[in-house]
């Protein structure tokens, strides 16, 4: 039975659930909103995008239970070929979190993208970074490696993917020079209490995880979806700039690797991205954020129980 909890909850605001990719995030998120009348937002940073549904998993047949259309936010907000990023995700954050709390939902962050998760909890200052284009000129000619050691002249670099193409590392250096000559504007924004939730498998069930989603993806449409990307004139560059599997289906359609390059590469790299994203989640918890996690071996019913008794969420 469905109940509304939303005083029910103690002093928490926002429950999140996170962990690695092809953890089944998705569906423990919609099965507790069904529960606790919740609304979902997404954090995943390439689930914004229209027309990159496979690729990004965006399971949208997870959002119905029992039925019922469970609400979800921040999914196919921007066209492809479009550059979300982290100041965009927080600032849409805020303004859903409010409308979700003014309504009387309870609000559920799922994702596995740390570094949005992040700026939401401890509330990054960020501001909006415009194109330097006589830097942009500058860099043009330079390598990954030569881009690599002038972003670490900035800062110690935590995000790996800032580093997979020059453009992005690009990008992040514009971003990193801004930040040096230019001072951050306090903005209110509202108070979240939040409790975080980590789907947990061990390393070889995550693997396993990962390689049996990536055949099945591959033999379900995820070709044809990167195909038409490109048909609706989407570059090949940009496609790179969206990592992982975009940007080894783009090599594909571009007869640069075969398939079975296509599927070896791109199993290896999104084991290493999921190496990542455990090593992000660790240096949040040495950092202070406390993360429950839970099995992923459990029943979704008991997955479910767990977090609503760690919540103190009760009927």
């Amino acid at each position: 039975m469905e109940f509304n909890t939303r005083k029910m909850l103690t002093k928490y605001n926002l429950i999140v659930i996170t962990g690695a990719t092809a953890g089944g995030k998705t569906s423990v998120a919609t099965n507790l909103a069904n529960k606790i009348n919740g609304e979902i937002i997404s954090a995943d940073s390439r689930q914004v995008y229209r027309g990159m549904d496979i690729g990004t998993g965006k399971d949208l047949d997870d959002y119905f239970v029992n039925g019922t259309q469970i609400p979800y936010h921040l999914i196919d907000i921007v066209d492809a070929g479009y550059k979300y990023n982290v100041y965009e995700f927080q600032k849409d954050f805020f303004t859903v979190f409010e409308d979700v709390n003014s309504r009387s939902k309870n609000t559920i962050l799922c994702g596995g993208t740390g570094l949005y998760i992040d700026s939401v909890l401890k509330n990054y200052r960020l501001i909006h970074v415009p194109v330097n284009e006589s830097l942009r000129k500058d860099l043009k000619t330079k390598n990954i490696d030569e881009l690599a050691e002038i972003l670490k002249s900035f800062k110690k670099i935590h995000n790996r993917s800032d580093l997979d193409t020059p453009k992005r590392a690009i990008r992040a250096i514009e971003i990193a020079e801004f930040y040096k000559t230019n001072h951050l504007k306090e903005e209110k924004v509202p108070e979240i209490n939040p409790i975080i939730f980590g789907i947990n498998f061990d390393r070889e069930q995550r693997r396993t995880r990962i390689t049996e989603r990536l055949k099945y993806r591959l033999e379900n449409g995820m070709i044809d979806e990167a195909k038409n990307l490109i048909d609706a004139g989407i570059s090949h560059q940009d496609m790179e700039y969206y990592g992982l599997e975009y940007k080894f289906l783009s090599w594909y359609l571009s007869n640069k690797i075969t398939y079975d390059e296509l599927f070896t590469k791109l199993n290896t790299a999104i084991h290493q991205f999921a190496k990542r994203q455990m090593t992000w989640f660790r240096k949040m918890e040495k950092d202070g954020t406390k993360i429950y996690w839970i099995d992923g071996n459990l029943k979704l019913e008991d997955k479910i129980s767990e977090i609503m008794k760690v919540a103190k969420i009760v009927k």
